[in-house]
């Protein structure tokens, strides 16, 4: 008898997932339409002048960040523009060795010359000696949070103390209080991985989004710090972590819900709001952030898990809608409601 109710119960789960499975794919971009970490169109343009070695559009792009005091843009597309150097660097030698003192370009060099550093085994060594490079970016623009992000970072890789990082911290929040890049990797500095715990990680970052601006990605600090406390793998601390994974999941869902469905801008923390969501077991709530998602993946946080993050992002959307049908009863709506009434 147990052995037939077992098989009765995997004949129901996988009819329920035929049956709802292609219906549960609406607003699902098919997998051959999902692009990994798209531009936006402000950025495509110097990307694809760059391949051809040429640097105007980006410094013209970077200058107009800076005129305009957009650094929630302008961190993001320095982080862009050296990822891209640190394969095709031509284009921003060219630009050094025109303009060896333009901020835009020696912020793009601090930021390609960290990354740099971070992928080198001799990592802390490689740090201390490019300091004067993050020193120069920041001189250069002294109003800018973005070479302090830098600066947070290069803090993280060379060993800072809690005194010294506070230091930094203090630069970055006196010239942008509610900076995304900072809080990030001042979120970093104070995991359990680093040189924190998770508790400081969700104490600092559940204040910070208590203080974020409407609409502000700073409010979906909290989810990172669930994120960096799933990953760390540990045996989970109690219920208070997981009321309060489950409280950061809730509130990046609500800052989601606040932007377009396949907007680019909170992209990133769609694809982490997902992921958090799917290791909780909130299955429809992670299927919703998927349709939000649309075709922008991310690199992160799937890149933690395989060397392929879009394949990683394509099987774990699948299998959350294989779970939603699973659990979805065969029928549903007025025809099951009527049926009952009888």
């Amino acid at each position: 008898m147990v052995r037939t109710m077992s098989l009765l119960r995997a004949l129901l789960r996988a009819s329920r997932m035929i049956r709802h499975a292609p219906r549960l794919a609406e607003g699902l971009p098919p997998d051959d339409a999902v692009l990994l970490d798209a531009p936006d169109d402000r950025i495509a343009p110097a990307l694809v002048a760059a391949a051809l070695g040429e640097y105007e559009p980006a410094a013209k792009l970077l200058a107009t960040t800076r005129d305009a005091a957009e650094w929630e843009s302008r961190d993001r597309y320095v982080m862009r523009l050296a990822y891209f150097a640190h394969s095709r660097g031509d284009w921003l030698s060219s630009w050094l060795a025109t303009a060896p003192r333009d901020p835009d370009a020696l912020t793009v060099k601090a930021e390609l010359a960290v990354r740099r550093a971070w992928e080198s085994p001799a990592r802390a060594e490689r740090l201390r000696e490019i300091g004067p490079l993050i020193d120069a970016a920041a001189e250069a623009t002294p109003g800018d949070p973005v070479p302090w992000r830098i600066a947070l970072d290069h803090a993280r890789g060379t060993h800072a103390s809690h005194t010294a990082f506070g230091t930094l911290w203090e630069q970055a929040v006196r010239r942008s209080p509610h900076h995304y890049g900072c809080h990030v990797a001042a979120l970093r500095y104070l995991s359990a991985q680093w040189y924190g715990s998770h508790r400081e990680c969700f104490d600092f970052a559940e204040q910070a989004a208590a203080d974020a601006l409407p609409g502000s990605l700073v409010q979906a600090l909290p989810v990172r710090a669930a994120f960096a406390r799933l990953e760390d793998g540990t045996p989970a601390a109690g219920p208070l972590e997981d009321e309060r994974t489950d409280a950061a999941a809730t509130r990046a869902v609500a800052l989601s819900a606040a932007y377009p469905a396949g907007d680019l801008w909170p992209a990133e923390v769609r694809n982490l709001t997902a992921y958090v969501l799917v290791r909780r077991g909130r299955w429809e709530e992670a299927l919703e952030q998927f349709r939000l998602i649309g075709p922008c993946a991310t690199s992160f946080p799937w890149n933690r898990f395989s060397e392929d993050p879009l394949d990683h992002f394509l099987d774990a959307r699948g299998g959350v809608r294989i779970q939603v049908a699973s659990m979805t009863p065969l029928r549903t709506g007025t025809r099951e409601s009527g049926r009952a009434a009888h």
